[in-house]
């Protein structure tokens, strides 16, 4: 699954993690495939299975 790098930072913010949100920025490509980039995903505590119940609400979630 793709998924826009701005909906991976906005819900880095909104868990009060503003040093990943930032490292996120800096890491991460415009769009993140869940799984070639699962590892940096990990990196920043985010569980790839898990981001689509998280991202839900967020919307606009790339195929």
């Amino acid at each position: 699954m793709k998924i826009d790098k701005a909906q991976i930072i906005d819900l880095l913010k909104s868990q009060g993690d503003q040093d990943k949100a930032g490292q996120a920025e800096s890491e991460l490509p415009d769009q993140v495939d869940t799984d070639q980039h699962s590892n940096l995903l990990e990196k920043l505590g985010i569980n790839p299975r898990d981001l689509l119940g998280k991202l839900g609400g967020l919307g606009g979630l790339g195929g």
